[in-house]
């Protein structure tokens, strides 16, 4: 009997950085560039649930509003295919699980949230194995990587989506859809340097 592997699906709001003034959204994340992002990374499900490895998030620059609203122009009619090109245009950093050399962070979009708190989402291209692509896995129709974490005032946490599919609602809406059955946890996550404080 086959089995069917179930999907979350997350509905997140992001993109609404495209349509703030240029001014604000120049500063936003200004604080971020140059640091290096560690922690734990607890997988829930997927094929290896229960255990965990290590995470790094190193942020060379912060996606300008112009790079979120071509990436939202990408995904009008869920063209999965014309976001991972406009993707792979982009280059904000690079994002380990594990020990590996990593892979480019494509999108990195920053949130003040004005509590003492930075959201901090990064949208990447995965990488799809060849194991993936001979046997036609329904796997290959979840392209991306997505982690949301928050730093700053209180716990430094967050999520990973290590295999999403992204469509675009309401036109400023990111939903993101889990190929596994849960996102894995970010947890102890420290910023490490920089100048300026972060929150």
């Amino acid at each position: 009997m086959k089995r069917i592997t179930p999907v979350m699906l997350i509905v997140l709001l992001l993109g609404i950085t495209a349509y703030y003034p240029q001014t604000k959204a120049a500063a936003q994340g200004e604080e971020l560039i140059g640091r290096t992002i560690t922690g734990t990374i607890y997988f829930m499900s997927g094929r290896r649930p229960g255990s965990s490895l290590p995470f790094t998030l190193r942020i060379n620059r912060i996606t300008t509003p112009d790079e979120v609203r071509q990436l939202n122009s990408a995904l009008q009619g869920g063209r999965q295919d014309e976001l991972l090109r406009e993707l792979s245009r982009l280059d904000a950093g690079r994002i380990q699980i594990g020990t590996g050399v990593g892979l480019p962070a494509n999108a990195i979009i920053v949130d003040n949230q004005g509590n003492g708190r930075t959201k901090i989402t990064v949208l990447y291209q995965r990488d799809v194995r060849f194991g993936e692509l001979r046997r036609g896995a329904r796997s290959t129709n979840y392209p991306f990587g997505y982690a949301e974490m928050f730093v700053g005032r209180g716990d430094n946490e967050g999520m990973l989506i290590p295999a999403a599919h992204v469509r675009l609602r309401d036109g400023n809406t990111w939903e993101v859809e889990d190929f596994g059955t849960f996102p894995a946890r970010l947890m102890g996550l420290r910023v490490r340097g920089g100048g300026g404080r972060v929150g």
